[in-house]
């Protein structure tokens, strides 16, 4: 939000960035090994984008990081079911792939606001040609930021964590 504040692009845009504690809570419960609501929440909000008339339009890889996040939740939902639990494994890769699910739920709920609720034409008056545009674009150029994010995540978040533990609070 204080990006938006410092770069500011309108009233509007802050309902967008809603989007990132969502984000946080979903890389949270991904973390927790509570997998079940952010199964329902890709379920319900790429339902709803492929039921949107507009996004018939544009092209269905635009969104093939998502799928990517979609298809990582049930797989982890199957082997949970195996006993498999996130956090047994290596950290740095429980920590990457929440935060890659987690950022992708972000992107998803971006989506919502912008496809379904219909703000590009609401807010921007985007054109469908536009809009294929944007979606090529955006499909190059976001696996890309949110591959940095859960890089930086893996490396950081284990040091992090071990220094949070071994911290005494007085």
């Amino acid at each position: 939000m204080v990006g938006h504040f410092i770069y500011f692009r309108g009233v509007h845009e802050f309902l967008f960035t809603i989007g990132a504690p969502i984000g946080a809570m979903v890389s949270g419960l991904m973390f927790g090994g509570k997998w079940k609501p952010v199964f329902i929440y890709y379920t319900v909000l790429l339902a709803a984008y492929f039921i949107t008339p507009i996004a018939w339009q544009l092209p269905i890889w635009g969104m093939w990081n998502t799928y990517c996040a979609y298809m990582a939740v049930v797989a982890l939902i199957v082997v949970q079911k195996h006993g498999w639990e996130p956090r047994s494994s290596k950290l740095p890769y429980a920590l990457a792939l929440s935060a890659f699910i987690g950022l992708e739920a972000d992107i998803l709920f971006r989506i919502f606001i912008f496809i379904p609720c219909q703000t590009y034409q609401l807010f921007y008056g985007f054109t469908v040609e536009a809009l294929q545009y944007i979606w090529g674009t955006a499909a190059l150029i976001t696996p890309i930021q949110v591959a940095i994010s859960a890089l930086t995540t893996a490396i950081v978040g284990p040091p992090l964590i071990k220094a949070l533990k071994d911290a005494t609070f007085v």
